[in-house]
């Protein structure tokens, strides 16, 4: 695996400063039944990372302290975790909205059977990756027989309300390139899905979210072995929009590892660029009951002209 750092520290994307805190995206974990080439995580079945109960706690108290409106739990695949269901029982309880971050196939592991419905009780929003609506290229990306997995998740979820026009259930699903390429119109590509997914086996969901690669992790190392990593890097520069530098998702986001450390975004946390600071080289969550980030530059490096290219990408899909 390529170290992807040395690749991106020098840069030249614009300076960007937080504004008020909205969003916690909290990585419960990096063991995933799953192992996609994509993945910027790492992600995969023999990783041992994950929340303890102590540090899901100190998540609970933060939210709790601040005025904090999503709770955006990511992982892996962050069901895997055993505290998991605790941590969305009692933020919903606190009247938080909750996203679960779901890959589909989980839904199919042996003990997860009754996750939609766990999911569904609390209303829980979903949002679930399902790189195309053509199974030959979900497999490429993702593993043979993860289409037909993902496919039969998304029926249990819709017998459930979600993604129905008449339920409150929300179920969003992401696209995201199987190459080094930009993702297509997010409307367009939408509109697409929809039409498949109906007419192929009568899902229905709310939106698509298309997101770009991101040049790190798996995803970063591939691109090196294969010699595409400044071609890509080139790509992404060359499409930078400056419209996009109001919405990115570290303005208003904060991301949380297993251990409770803190970073302005999921890809920062994966590349172990910690929060700006001149008082410590990094800040717990702990650190940051009592404590306001608005103003605080954020730390770029050249991955973040993932964020800004073309239409933009984001957790909440494309920005313009």
């Amino acid at each position: 695996m390529h170290k992807m750092m040395p690749l991106l520290r020098e840069t030249d994307f614009p300076a960007i400063r937080r504004g008020r805190l909205q969003t916690v995206q909290i990585n419960i974990g990096y063991k995933c039944n799953q192992a996609c080439l994509h993945c910027h995580v790492n992600a995969g079945p023999n990783r041992k990372e994950t929340m303890s109960s102590e540090t899901v706690e100190t998540v609970l108290e933060f939210i709790k302290v601040r005025t904090i409106e999503t709770v955006d739990i990511t992982g892996g695949a962050p069901e895997l975790n055993p505290h998991f269901r605790g941590l969305v029982a009692r933020a919903r309880g606190m009247d938080k909205h909750v996203i679960d971050r779901c890959n589909l196939t989980v839904l199919e592991e042996p003990g997860f059977e009754d996750t939609p419905r766990f999911l569904a009780d609390h209303n829980v929003e979903i949002i679930a990756s399902l790189p195309c609506y053509l199974e030959e290229n979900v497999d490429a990306q993702r593993g043979k027989g993860v289409y037909s997995a993902s496919v039969r998740g998304l029926q249990k979820l819709h017998a459930l309300g979600y993604g129905k026009t008449d339920s409150a259930l929300m179920l969003n699903l992401v696209y995201n390139p199987i190459g080094p390429y930009l993702p297509p119109a997010q409307d367009e590509l939408e509109a697409d899905y929809k039409r498949e997914l109906k007419n192929r086996y009568g899902i229905e969901f709310n939106r698509l979210y298309t997101l770009a690669n991101m040049p790190i992790a798996r995803f970063g190392s591939s691109l090196v072995s294969k010699g595409q990593f400044h071609e890509y890097m080139a790509l992404l520069r060359g499409a930078h929009c400056n419209e996009n530098l109001a919405g990115v998702m570290c303005r208003n986001l904060i991301s949380v590892d297993y251990r409770g450390y803190v970073y302005d975004c999921d890809f920062n946390q994966m590349l172990r660029i910690p929060l700006h600071s001149n008082e410590r080289p990094r800040w717990h969550l702990k650190d940051l009951l009592n404590r306001d980030l608005e103003g605080n530059p954020i730390i770029v490096a050249d991955h973040c002209y993932g964020c800004t290219a073309g239409q933009g990408s984001s957790c909440g899909g494309a920005l313009t």
